[in-house]
């Protein structure tokens, strides 16, 4: 028998977890979704610990996981008001869902008569889920720009696009850099008449919008499966369902729609492959949390927590909206907000929204800096500061509204970050042809990101990411993209011998 010292692992696994952003008490406002309920997440751990061994891969052989996910499935349809047709899979995550409803797509447009190169059309705000999904299964992108100021697409843009190489419309519920709920049923109504699969993506937004009341009382638009032409939904169990990662859903309006998802094959000599994911053998912890914590909380537990929610939501929109030189961009629907600098007051009063989460940052409070994007019409979408609720918030709102007008009033009238300085320290010629893996670290490190050749894992993002986002906006998308690639790759590689 091997020994170990279980209890020196676990001090320095610890240790490790330390340095760690804080996964509850509300304190990063993107990534963790904290119900604030101590019992749900030892409840959660509990059911985790009682499958570990368990295999995903195969319900017959465990049927433990065909029977949760059944009722996981169940809770969702109902609450998503789909009817005995609408049949789905838990996934391992939202990005996963999403990959699955754009590869179910292709497949029965192809079935159907579609040749050559499928197109998937959807706003720019659409998750970048999306945009793997088309590179992954060879979709055309076609992207269909936004509002400036809301953030908002207009239908008439979408519909506009529709033909007979469109194999899936996505639209969001709501989307997750604007927090905008998509013109649903207008798109679904077009799609459905002209024979088009309509995805919503509501992974962020699934187990939280059916609850989910405008600041007046009045009900939201009609988004779910109540719309007619609204072929399928994601939503995500590890956000707003309070599972822990990964765990989604993915809905589907028809069995035979939903089993051109499944992969199956007997054409080799072991066992019958048959997979409605893109998995094979999988842990079965996340199903078994999710299920747990929707046999504890039901629809009132909840709705219980959306209302926490919703009332934090409206009141920190109502903090930041008072914060002279920002602005709350459009109408966000869902715990989510957006926050710009606002432009009708003089310059010496605005205040930059990344310098600002920087501040914020120093403060302890972690908010998440979006970069802004030309659209393909010529228009550009500022950069903005991302904030995600959670029923932990409305505990904590007077010391969080005090580090927001803090952290304003540190930067009021400072302009946004320059990139000036940084992009004239790199290589002249840098676009100019693709870039590998040594020519990559050495801007990284020239720009002060990456470690050092013998400590690859010294690659760090800087403490103020303000001027770090502003290069991301400045570069191409390709030179940022590789760049980043080498950054997260560097970071988890062994060091030189």
């Amino acid at each position: 028998m091997v020994g170990f010292d279980s209890t020196a692992i676990l001090a320095r696994l610890t240790a490790l977890r330390a340095a760690d952003a804080p996964t509850h008490g509300g304190h990063v406002l993107s990534y963790v979704y904290d119900s604030g309920v101590a019992a749900i997440d030892q409840l959660a751990a509990d059911a985790i610990r009682l499958v570990q061994p368990v295999n995903g891969l195969d319900p017959t052989t465990f049927t433990s996981v065909a029977v949760m996910e059944r009722e996981v499935l169940g809770f969702a349809r109902e609450l998503l008001n789909g009817g005995d047709d609408v049949v789905g899979t838990v996934t391992t995550g939202g990005t996963e869902s999403c990959l699955l409803a754009v590869k179910t797509a292709r497949d029965v447009w192809r079935s159907a008569g579609g040749e050559g190169r499928a197109r998937l059309v959807a706003p720019v705000s659409v998750h970048a889920a999306f945009q793997k999904a088309a590179h992954y299964f060879d979709l055309a992108l076609d992207l269909v720009p936004i509002d400036q100021e809301t953030g908002a697409v207009d239908p008439a843009a979408i519909i506009d696009r529709l033909g007979p190489d469109v194999a899936l419309v996505v639209v969001s519920a709501p989307s997750y850099p604007y927090a905008t709920l998509d013109p649903v049923t207008a798109v679904a109504a077009a799609c459905d008449e002209a024979g088009i699969a309509c995805h919503v993506d509501a992974c962020i937004g699934g187990w939280i919008l059916p609850f989910w009341r405008r600041p007046d009382g009045s009900p939201l638009p009609l988004w779910d499966f109540r719309v007619a032409g609204v072929t399928s939904i994601s939503a995500d169990l590890h956000k707003f369902g309070y599972a822990p990662k990964g765990a989604s859903v993915l809905l589907q309006r028809g069995r035979d729609r939903q089993r051109a998802q499944y992969f199956a094959t007997t054409g080799w000599p072991g066992y019958p492959v048959v997979n409605p994911t893109m998995l094979g053998s999988k842990s079965a912890g996340a199903l078994a949390a999710s299920w747990a914590i929707v046999q504890a909380l039901g629809a009132r537990g909840f709705a219980e927590l959306a209302e926490s929610c919703g009332r934090a939501t409206r009141a920190l929109a109502d903090i930041i909206g008072d914060i002279d030189g920002l602005r709350v961009v459009g109408d966000p629907v869902g715990p989510l907000l957006a926050v710009a600098v606002d432009e009708s007051v003089p310059e010496h009063r605005r205040v930059d929204p990344h310098h600002w989460a920087d501040r914020a940052r120093r403060r302890g409070w972690l908010l998440q800096l979006q970069p802004g994007l030309a659209q393909a019409d010529g228009t550009h979408l500022p950069h903005t500061t991302h904030l995600t609720i959670t029923p932990v918030t409305e505990e904590l709102l007077d010391e969080l509204e005090a580090a927001l007008r803090a952290s304003a009033d540190d930067v009021r009238g400072e302009p946004a970050a320059d990139p000036s300085a940084v992009l004239g320290a790199l290589p002249a010629g840098l676009v100019d042809g693709p870039l590998d893996s040594d020519t990559a670290a050495g801007i990284l490190q020239a720009i002060g990101l990456a470690g050092d050749s013998d400590d690859p894992s010294g690659a760090r993002l800087p403490d103020d990411m303000a001027p770090f986002l502003a290069l991301i906006e400045a570069l191409p998308h390709e030179v940022t993209e590789r760049l980043l690639v080498e950054l997260l790759a560097r970071i988890v590689e062994p060091p030189s011998r």
